[in-house]
């Protein structure tokens, strides 16, 4: 597999589950190191940079996040832990994934305890937590963001907002997002369709449709369930 992201593309991964695409964003990540091949920064080997440094780079939010048993500010600020202290920053951030509208109906809203672990806590429904996973991705000033699945317990008008905002989260930066929903993908300017591991296809979402490959068969099983 080989190919290159540009400095501010938008790229989307689509691939039938199993086909690598958490693998190859983790790789992205250096959440894990290849066996063999080489993955470039600016040319460089990945691995000659320190860890830290590489990694500030980069903001991730997997779709098996934690859901710590923190306050809900605190559960937010988990995304730039140097700002924890920043307030208007995490409130900033909760209100561009959506999570504030969550926030301001608890108890003690910044402040609340998430989670049934402690006896004040507060637990909240996958896509409530979905949301307080997103802002962490707003918190972190990084050039690059991965987002594997982000809206998937989101409903449909929740989506929708969030992708609305979505543009001023990548705004500048490199994106990598991988998606089941067309109606996410579309947005990327370029999409990897990838099949055991393996880069089948790669183009815009017009150019893959005209190829009648995988990507075609995909997109028209989806667009069947709303004919």
């Amino acid at each position: 597999l080989s190919f290159t992201l540009q400095a501010g593309e938008k790229l989307a991964l689509v691939g039938e589950n199993g086909s690598g695409k958490t693998t190859l964003v983790k790789l992205i990540a250096r959440m894990y190191d290849p066996s063999e091949g080489t993955i470039y920064l600016d040319e460089i080997d990945i691995k000659k940079y320190t860890l830290e440094s590489y990694r500030k780079l980069i903001g991730v939010i997997f779709q098996d996040y934690v859901r710590f048993s923190f306050k809900a500010g605190e559960n937010i600020a988990i995304g730039n832990i140097d700002h924890a202290e920043k307030t208007t920053e995490i409130e900033a951030s909760a209100g561009l994934s959506l999570a504030d509208q969550v926030i301001n109906q608890l108890p003690a809203k910044y402040n609340q305890m998430l989670g049934k672990r402690f006896a004040d806590g507060v637990d909240l429904s996958g896509g409530e937590w979905q949301k307080i996973a997103l802002a962490r991705a707003y918190m972190r000033d990084a050039s690059i963001v991965i987002l594997d699945e982000p809206t998937a317990s989101l409903d449909a008008r929740a989506e929708y907002e969030v992708f609305k905002r979505f543009a001023e989260l990548t705004k500048g930066k490199t994106a990598v997002i991988i998606s089941h929903r067309f109606s996410t993908v579309r947005m990327a300017d370029r999409i990897l369709v990838l099949k055991k591991g393996e880069l089948l296809e790669i183009g815009s979402h017009e150019q893959l449709l005209a190829n009648t490959g995988l990507y075609h068969e995909l997109f028209s099983l989806q667009a069947q369930g709303y004919l």
